[in-house]
């Protein structure tokens, strides 16, 4: 299995860029978005983070499907507004996944062989042996290697995806690299955040 982010949409905009000028006005302005807004939202977006300027990011909302590997998702679950909306459960799944197919291809198979001998020795055990299931249960669960994947879908904004960007455009995992690339294919997104590759 590979690192993917699937089905993808981003909401608000122009409200995001309208909004941006909110600070210097006395009215609220919903009227299109015109030249200005956009030039004020690019300078305004391109600020260091955490200098507040770039708030109105936060109003770029981005839904979307990803699977990916467990060592990812401890990196990726550090950011605050990167949120799960609802994910593969592995509770509910491990025993029905393929495991050696769930996994990224540099997981060891040996690794894999074990799993694999732990889930046909957990369904050997009869139902009625619940002390013995739940032990083997727990040895599964806690046997299930970094490189397993699992999909979710996630919302955060533009303001996180900035920061995100910032921090892992380089890091030594690919992963990272693809989610990157995928920000980059946002609209507007490399010229609203100000960030380069």
């Amino acid at each position: 299995m590979d690192f993917n982010i699937g089905k993808t949409e981003v909401y608000g905009v122009d409200y995001a860029l309208k909004a941006s000028g909110n600070p210097m006005r006395t009215a609220f302005d919903r009227e299109p978005v015109t030249e200005k807004d956009l030039n004020r939202s690019k300078k305004l977006g391109s600020c260091r983070s955490g200098e507040g300027h770039d708030n109105y990011l936060k109003g770029i909302v981005v839904e979307f499907d990803i699977t990916a590997p467990l060592y990812w998702w401890k990196q990726a679950q550090r950011y605050h507004w990167f949120d799960f909306v609802s994910s593969q459960s592995t509770m509910h799944c491990l025993l029905k996944f393929d495991i050696a197919n769930q996994c990224v291809s540099e997981t060891n198979k040996e690794i894999l062989a074990i799993l694999n001998r732990i889930k046909d020795e957990y369904n050997s055990i009869s139902d009625e042996d619940k002390e013995k299931k739940v032990a083997k249960w727990r040895e599964l669960v806690a046997s299930t290697p970094s490189g397993f994947c699992l999909g979710a879908t996630m919302v955060t904004n533009y303001q996180q995806l900035k920061t995100m960007y910032q921090q892992r455009r380089y890091h030594k995992l690919s992963e990272w690299h693809k989610f990157c690339d995928w920000c980059d294919s946002l609209p507007h997104f490399l010229e609203l955040t100000g960030v380069s590759r």
